[in-house]
């Protein structure tokens, strides 16, 4: 395979001030970059970094992509909820009940994460940002398991999950029913191709995408669409 996961990418008024913010829940270090702009350090195990990218446009609705936090223990839990309130953080109302074992959160600029119990055995061993959570069908998943060339971990009731070989966080698709799009995605994957970027286009095509425009930051970059609409970016080789 000759694409990867460079990024996860999120729009931010105020980049500088949300990477402050994520590199204190996640214990990672900021790294100005003249190419990639503010980033956090890649997961030292999927490989993936988390850029934040300047924008001028509001958020509206709720993202359909979200990071889920670890919890080593159920104090570990309270002190990352207590962290990230602390940091400028906030509870946060998507529709839960109340009576789940997670916590959700949003980060200074709105964007919603959740803080997972401890014990969960699905994102045993993941690392600190256990899973990357998305919105999509599961035959998303096996479109981005085909992109990437990572294994299916999980595929059940229409919920799918795949995992880098090296392991590190999951990237997982919830199943329908799907949220409402509400325009360009505030957060977003980036992959980065090793070889012909062109004929990796092509086969991301092939595959199930479609070519939505250039990159917002980066006229060099190609916008496409996962078959479910999601955006994602591919970037100019290095």
């Amino acid at each position: 395979m000759t694409i990867t996961l460079f990024a996860v990418s999120l729009d931010a008024a105020e980049p500088l001030r949300l990477a402050r913010f994520w590199a204190g829940v996640l214990g990672r270090e900021v790294v100005d970059d003249p190419r990639d702009g503010v980033v956090l350090g890649p997961d030292t195990d999927s490989g993936f970094r988390i850029r934040f990218r300047p924008t001028r446009e509001p958020k509206v609705g709720q993202n359909r992509i979200h990071f889920d936090i670890t919890s080593a223990s159920p104090q570990a839990q309270r002190d990352t909820v207590a962290r990230a309130v602390g940091l400028g953080g906030r509870h946060a109302d998507v529709g839960q009940r109340g009576d789940e074992g997670h916590v959700v959160l949003a980060d200074p600029e709105g964007n919603e994460f959740c803080v997972v119990e401890a014990g969960n055995r699905f994102l045993a061993g993941c690392g600190a940002v256990g899973a990357v959570n998305c919105d999509g069908t599961q035959a998303v998943g096996y479109f981005w398991s085909e992109a990437l060339g990572w294994p299916l971990v999980w595929d059940q009731d229409q919920e799918t999950a795949i995992q880098s070989p090296r392991g590190g966080a999951k990237v997982t698709w919830s199943g329908p029913p799907l949220m409402p799009s509400d325009g360009r995605d505030r957060i977003h994957l980036d992959l980065m191709p090793s070889g012909d970027r062109e004929a990796e286009i092509d086969r991301l095509l092939a595959l199930g995408a479609t070519r939505v425009g250039v990159g917002r930051h980066n006229d060099d970059d190609v916008v496409l669409a996962d078959p479910d609409g999601t955006e994602f970016c591919v970037l100019t080789p290095r």
